[in-house]
């Protein structure tokens, strides 16, 4: 991990903890998993907002007034809202994304779930994505959900990283593999 990346995610880790420290201590856990889906879609949807968090340009003001027109208009609960306020005092939105990442983490961990990240040539039924985490499931002992996504590129099979395990039963992996070991023979 470069430099920057590794001192924006432990600033984030630091907000993320204090954050769930503190909707933990208010039984707010469910309130706050429901702010961090609606601010991770409106990060995803809104290249304006994007912008607000991560350019210079803009002030600690203009960062602090848009950031609580964002908490009033998806009605954020009062910690997460008085967070975002003070990450924008203290100029640091722009680690809003990892932020979300963190919590997410930090309120599966409390539920004992493991997040599974799935790449599959196609899209998975939901019959393969039960199974596949009934499977996932008996080798961790904890409840997984996959984030799955399709990469037709594999050619056939899955790509599974559960934590800093990664399976790789793709057509293209074995392909890579048998041109590496056809190299070396000849």
């Amino acid at each position: 991990m470069s430099e920057p990346a590794s001192i924006s995610s432990g600033i984030a880790q630091r907000y993320a903890t204090a954050v769930f420290e503190l909707a933990k201590d208010a039984n707010s856990v469910p309130q706050l998993e429901s702010d961090l889906d609606a601010l991770d879609a409106a990060l995803q949807g809104s290249a304006d907002l994007r912008d607000v968090i991560a350019s210079p340009i803009y002030s600690r003001e203009d960062q602090g007034a848009a950031i609580a027109a964002v908490a009033r208009a998806m009605n954020l609960s009062p910690v997460l809202a008085n967070t975002l306020s003070l990450m924008a005092s203290k100029r640091r939105l722009f680690v809003l994304p990892q932020l979300v990442v963190a919590l997410r983490e930090m309120i599966a961990a409390d539920r004992g779930e493991v997040t599974a990240e799935v790449t599959s040539a196609t899209a998975l039924s939901p019959e393969q994505s039960a199974k596949l985490s009934e499977v996932l499931k008996s080798r961790v002992g904890k409840e997984v959900k996959l984030k799955t996504a399709v990469d037709e590129t594999l050619i056939g099979g899955l790509v599974v990283k559960l934590g800093s395990t990664m399976i790789d039963t793709s057509i293209r992996s074995k392909l890579a593999a048998l041109q590496n070991a056809m190299k070396e023979v000849g």
